[in-house]
């Protein structure tokens, strides 16, 4: 288990993404993947209120719900960490939103979605870069006091934003940003590593990487382009397929046969390894997936290997 930065949480080295919960997995099969996970030892699922309103005949909230109707039929664990996230619209097209009004309202409708009194982790999802960041943080302020989220964080804010909130935090007194959560993978370092990383390591906020699989690149199930073609992963994966993107496949596929591991679990271990990283989210829709995740959290990558993946995908 890994401390989250200078919160009391602690996190299993990875943590369940629950964006597949009510798009690409329904309901009952969510809640055996839930049951797996849990006995894994996996105790953080991140969700989000948006999460998966992109999906056909879906309109937000389904992943929340899920989560909200598992826990209202098997009971929450107490150590179980529910991250969840507010900002993003909920309408098709719609502006991001992360004022005070809003996030006053959207709080209430997670946390009866969830079926829960509180949240342990709330984020801010996107920036929408005109709200005053002491407008956000007064209103997380006001949450906290009131018993209904634990802790707060933030994910792709800018640098230049994150650096502002955390002086506004110091600066007046109001709630810090504990947790960043970076898109973050072998397939994308610049984001992370350029800048942000470093403001997250000076204040000690803990980190938790989303597609750390790159929304499946890494894994191994997909070889050019032409096998994402007319699929719903295109618009994902389509920008990977260069040199660069085949260094990295080719790195990983040589140390997962050497290992004889799921190049799944050597992409998710690199991160674990990598400066700066608390734990990377990933979700997979099938229990037997999450062997990669087994695998991921037993073994140990030599610095040598390291080097390679690192050289690989500079």
């Amino acid at each position: 288990m890994k401390k989250l930065g200078n919160t009391s949480l602690k996190t299993s080295p990875i943590i369940f993404g629950g964006n597949v919960f009510g798009w690409t997995v329904n309901e009952k099969d969510s809640f055996d993947l839930l049951d797996r996970i849990l006995d894994m030892g996996i105790n953080h699922i991140d969700s989000a209120d948006v999460y998966s309103r992109w999906a056909d005949g879906n309109s937000g909230g389904e992943s929340e719900r899920i989560l909200g109707n598992y826990f209202q039929k098997r009971g929450k664990p107490d150590n179980l960490i529910i991250a969840t996230k507010v900002g993003s619209s909920m309408q098709q097209g719609g502006d991001k939103n992360i004022s005070r009004q809003h996030i006053l309202k959207a709080v209430e409708d997670s946390l009866q979605r969830l079926k829960t009194d509180h949240i342990d982790l709330y984020y801010t999802h996107w920036d929408d870069n005109k709200t005053p960041v002491e407008e956000t943080l007064g209103a997380y302020e006001q949450l906290i006091k009131e018993g209904k989220v634990r802790y707060i964080g933030a994910s792709n804010l800018s640098a230049d934003r994150l650096k502002e909130s955390i002086d506004a935090a110091q600066n007046n007194n109001l709630p810090k940003y504990e947790v960043f959560q970076p898109e973050y993978s072998l397939a994308q370092r610049e984001k992370f590593e350029n800048g942000i990383r470093e403001i997250c390591m000076e204040n000690n906020l803990g980190v938790a990487s989303y597609f750390s699989l790159a929304s499946g690149f890494l894994t191994g199930k997909y070889e050019s382009i032409d096998d994402v073609k007319g699929t719903d992963r295109e618009m994902f994966l389509k920008d990977y397929f260069d040199d660069r993107g085949k260094k990295i496949l080719t790195a990983l596929k040589d140390i997962s046969e050497q290992r004889n591991l799921p190049q799944a679990a050597i992409a998710l271990r690199w991160i674990m390894q990598r400066p700066g990283i608390t734990a990377p989210i990933a979700s997979v829709s099938k229990k037997e997936h999450l062997k990669s995740f087994e695998h991921a959290m037993k073994l140990e990558l030599s610095d040598e290997e390291m080097s390679i993946l690192n050289m690989a995908s500079e």
